[in-house]
């Protein structure tokens, strides 16, 4: 049964490989066809798999089925694709609501992609650097150094502050950077971040992206 999955596997190659997509079916129609048959009304666009994740849990704490209400998180693979998916995704192709995530320093990318795709950007929630500072900020550095200990990252994280490139800077930014040094971390921690927050304690950005879905 086709399910979000499917369709985010069908953007990603109309994305990748344009109005035609990959060998066999267009991507697009295929996008298209699904976004149809699932009922997709809004698309949420996301720099990375780390804040699809974090979006996905902190929508789950609070009991929404976001699948269910018509919506699909996007992981576009770095700011300064959103153009491109605003495009596939907004007026100009499948005509989907858009909201998203976006950095501090990347609301130009975002602005005038989503000008050039004819779309509205009141639904796009700014994050100071990135979304795991946030949440790094949230749940302050003690309480994350407890998450790393109790994952088994603790002699990495140890590691990791020693090596004179990361001496002397500021515990959150040392922490951002430990989380992108392997591959699936800024996953994982994306998700176990938001777990555990507590009621009221979510940054900002994402519980007014959660509000205005």
């Amino acid at each position: 049964m086709a399910d979000m999955e499917a369709f985010r596997d069908a953007v990603a190659d109309w994305a990748a490989g344009g109005p035609g997509g990959a060998a066999g079916e267009p991507a697009g129609e295929r996008a298209s066809e699904l976004a149809e048959h699932l009922g997709v009304r809004t698309a949420v666009l996301v720099e990375g798999p780390s804040d699809l994740a974090a979006v996905g849990t902190l929508a789950a704490r609070a009991g929404r089925d976001l699948a269910g209400e018509g919506v699909c998180v996007v992981s576009m693979g770095g700011a300064m694709n959103v153009a491109r998916y605003a495009g596939l995704l907004g007026p100009p192709g499948l005509g989907l609501r858009l909201a998203g995530l976006c950095d501090e320093n990347e609301q130009g990318f975002y602005r005038r992609g989503l000008e050039r795709a004819g779309a509205p950007g009141g639904g796009f929630f700014v994050c100071v650097a990135d979304l795991e500072e946030e949440l790094i900020r949230a749940l302050g550095v003690p309480g994350v150094e407890e998450i790393v200990r109790a994952e088994g990252d603790l002699p990495a994280w140890q590691t990791f502050v020693r090596q004179p490139a990361h001496q002397g800077g500021a515990a959150e930014r040392q922490l951002r950077r430990f989380m992108g040094t392997k591959s699936g971390r800024k996953i994982r921690y994306g998700h176990l971040l938001v777990e555990a927050l507590e009621a009221g304690q979510e940054p900002a950005p994402l519980r007014g992206l959660l509000a205005h879905l």
